[in-house]
């Protein structure tokens, strides 16, 4: 099952690219930014004592300010995702793909970027993922 799944994950990458599409990263990043913040304000006041401390507050709340609202390109979001979200986005695209037969990934890219509605549907079942499941907002293209 496991060549199955990585062939479906990279269709995904593949069609997602394809239609330049990205996600809003200010969910995800929010531990990050928290954690960003921390340390800056930790080693602002390592080394400038009080001062230091409101200096490294104000440059981690920038940091914070300046990556909420950005957004990632799906492909890179789908290459981090845990197991448990690969399988249930395995399971949803694969609900398309049950007629298909194919031997690799280079074929199952190229049996379903070839067929309009067919990358409709699984273009549809990855929004639908990633709205539902990853609770993100998407954007296409620049």
């Amino acid at each position: 099952m496991a060549p199955r799944m990585d062939d479906v994950m990279r269709l995904c990458r593949e069609t997602s690219a394809h239609d330049e599409i990205k996600l809003a990263v200010k969910n995800s990043t929010k531990g990050a930014i928290a954690l960003v913040a921390g340390g800056s304000i930790l080693v602002g006041g390592l080394l400038g004592g009080p001062p230091g401390i409101a200096v490294g507050g104000v440059l981690g709340a920038l940091f914070g300010w300046l990556t909420s609202g950005q957004f990632r390109p799906l492909p890179q979001i789908l290459m981090e995702l845990s197991p448990d979200q690969r399988q249930k986005l395995y399971d949803q695209v694969t609900f398309y793909l049950i007629n298909l037969v194919w031997t690799n990934k280079a074929q199952l890219v190229t049996l379903v970027m070839g067929n309009a509605t067919l990358q409709q549907q699984v273009t549809a079942a990855l929004l639908n993922y990633v709205t539902r499941e990853l609770g993100s907002k998407v954007c296409f293209g620049d």
